[in-house]
């Protein structure tokens, strides 16, 4: 059976963008698209677009409120 050669692995010192450059865009992506399904879910539900939007914003005000909480 033939062998495959091994793909080198780059160290972190030497790529040419950061994690945070190369995840970013798909970070954006999944926001986007949760947002979408939450505010669709919630004014299904019946409440008001701007309700929905408000909640939403608290929700995630408190969630990196709480992320910076734990890095301290």
């Amino acid at each position: 059976m033939p062998t495959v050669p091994p793909t080198p692995i780059t160290p972190p010192d030497e790529h040419v963008v950061t994690a945070r450059e190369a995840l970013e865009p798909l970070y954006e992506r999944l926001e986007l698209h949760t947002e979408a399904t939450l505010l669709s879910a919630a004014m299904e539900a019946g409440w008001p677009a701007d309700e929905a939007t408000k909640a939403l914003a608290a929700l995630r005000l408190q969630d990196a409120l709480n992320i910076l909480g734990r890095e301290n």
